[in-house]
């Protein structure tokens, strides 16, 4: 059993940010029908690294568990196919430019004139309204419109995306699922679907802590720190005796008392010392040299020894190498393998853990159109001689 057993989600997003949203559902037992176009399918599957089956790893990763079927929405009969899919589904996902399921006849109105019950998911750079609404936009485009970019990098220097990642558009998935299952609640006792509406730029915005109330109240603007963090201190990443890194987070007074002691140097937390917030920031680089200076001193491991001992929060900087070869990562299933077009592939596990109707991964991203005969069948009851001719008109 899984929690959304039952659940089907009609996937017409391209990229990353609304098919995220679906594979998450479809991680959790939601039928994933994802309409591709004839020829080419989602671009996600030219996205990433390339591999011998002609899509790439991000797609085997990222399209796990949908069904792939292929609808020429330029083509009206490949719309009233579209129509007629939306009619059993009860989630529709899309991440088009506004204006394009109005196009298709396929407004929130329409949708909800063919089911009332059908939620519908709405992801674009700005959201449906506003005077930015038919811009295009990609997550490095909203990192930098949302405030992330400009806090990334070292003072003074460049500007940089953390991680070099989509982390916006992955953002933007999950808060879709946030509000596919908000929705998906409330038709339970209403009866009705809703139209969730999501900027690629919001969720990046929402996790940037104080920012807006700091600017509101004080009119402090924060600037690049590189790795440091701006309210704590020591709070950041320094390089060891055997040219590793490691990142120590000394959140309040009681933690910097920790990380002394661990230092063999209890007397740094002193009231008249360091021990105060507001003593340690006001010194922040005479504190982080003296943090600096003792871990230049040891080997990674026995700085994380000595950290851990004290109960210090404390970790490595992991490259992906070091993540292959970390037992808490095995241990949790953080990394699974499955199989795939390519044979057996290492992929991101399942989240969150559920004790009773856990997630799972079926299969990684399947080839396209590899399920437009089942679904067409199954969901439409056409007939195989109806799909011979659909497909050598070029509808499917």
């Amino acid at each position: 059993m899984h929690a959304l057993d039952g659940v089907r989600v009609l996937d017409l997003g391209t990229y990353i940010a609304g098919p995220f949203c679906a594979t998450v559902l479809g991680e959790f037992g939601a039928d994933v029908v994802k309409i591709e176009r004839p020829g080419s399918g989602d671009h996600l599957r030219r996205f990433g690294t390339e591999t011998d089956c002609g899509d790439t790893l991000v797609w085997l990763s990222e399209a796990r568990n949908k069904r792939s079927v292929t609808l020429n929405l330029a083509d009206p009969r490949g719309r009233e196919l579209l129509r007629e899919l939306v009619a059993e589904a009860d989630v529709v996902i899309e991440n088009f430019r506004p204006g394009v399921l109005e196009r298709w006849g396929l407004s929130f109105p329409e949708i909800r004139a063919i089911n009332p019950r059908t939620i519908l998911l709405r992801m674009s750079a700005y959201g449906q309204t506003g005077p930015l609404a038919d811009q295009p936009g990609f997550a490095r485009v909203a990192h930098a419109y949302a405030g992330l970019s400009l806090l990334a990098g070292e003072p003074g220097g460049t500007p940089v995306t953390p991680g070099s990642t989509s982390l916006g558009d992955y953002l933007a998935g999950l808060y879709g699922v946030v509000g596919v299952l908000l929705a998906l609640r409330a038709r339970e006792a209403t009866g009705l679907g809703q139209c969730v509406d999501m900027a690629l730029y919001e969720p990046i915005f929402r996790v940037l802590d104080e920012i807006a109330p700091a600017y509101q109240q004080f009119g402090f603007v924060r600037e690049r720190m590189g790795a440091d963090t701006v309210n704590v201190v020591p709070h950041s990443h320094y390089r060891t005796a055997d040219d590793r890194w490691i990142a120590i987070a000394c959140s309040n007074d009681e933690m910097f008392a920790r990380l002394a002691r661990a230092m063999d140097e209890p007397a740094l937390a002193d009231p008249d010392r360091f021990g105060p917030k507001a003593s340690r920031l006001a010194a922040r680089d005479e504190v982080n040299e003296l943090v600096r200076a003792w871990v230049a001193a040891l080997p990674r491991d026995e700085v994380l020894a000595r950290c851990r001992a004290a109960e210090v929060p404390a970790g490595p900087l992991n490259s992906i190498a070091d993540i292959f070869d970390d037992p808490q990562f095995a241990h949790r299933g953080t990394l699974t393998s499955a199989e795939s077009r390519i044979g057996p592939l290492t992929v991101p596990g399942v989240l969150p853990k559920l004790s009773g109707t856990p997630g799972e991964i079926r299969w990684l991203g399947p080839a396209l159109g590899a399920d437009t005969d089942a679904v067409l069948a199954e969901l439409l009851h056409r007939d195989p001689a109806e799909i011979t001719g659909l497909r050598d008109a070029g509808v499917i």
